[in-house]
């Protein structure tokens, strides 16, 4: 199993609602619990382990790969709407902010001009608060996401017109 099914499999059992997923296969175990039981909406990982004995329930690895399938080609149709505009996004999971605190303005606005390290945003992830840095020069077009919402990896957060 690499990263990326590990994160489809994340993604889904975040989307689906349950509160615990236990997955063991050959070389793994994997249990993720959302934070359903906290009060969290996050998915955590609890513990990835090699196992000593095979063992395969091919139906909970199947089920993840459906969901993944039918959420990839909605992805290109958003982005074909906004070629000339550069898509940031977000490069970890966690919660997005808009500010630096609640008592402080917004780092960016619509309309703003912006530069390559300008912060963006931040995003909180384990109660850590990661600075999102632009990579790219050019003006905000569209905020993508509301303040103090949950994103996922790779999720679109700003478009920005790089003219």
């Amino acid at each position: 199993m690499d990263i990326k099914e590990i994160q489809s499999l994340i993604k889904f059992v975040a989307k689906s609602g349950a509160s615990e997923v236990k997955l063991e296969t050959d070389d793994i175990k994997i249990t993720i619990r959302t934070g359903s039981l906290t009060g969290n909406s996050e998915p955590t990982y609890v513990h990835t382990m090699p196992m000593a004995q095979p063992a395969a329930p091919a139906p909970v690895a199947a089920a993840p790969a459906a969901p993944a399938e039918a959420s990839t080609p909605a992805a290109p149709a958003a982005e074909a709407e906004d070629d000339k505009y550069i898509t940031i996004k977000s490069p970890i999971i966690g919660t997005f902010y808009r500010k630096p605190s609640p008592d402080k303005p917004v780092f960016v606005e619509v309309g703003d001009t912006i530069g390559t390290g300008d912060v963006l945003c931040v995003i909180e992830a384990m109660k850590l608060f990661n600075d999102i840095e632009s990579e790219v020069s050019g003006k905000i077009v569209k905020i993508l996401v509301d303040d103090s919402s949950p994103v996922e990896f790779d999720q679109p957060l700003f478009l920005v017109d790089p003219s």
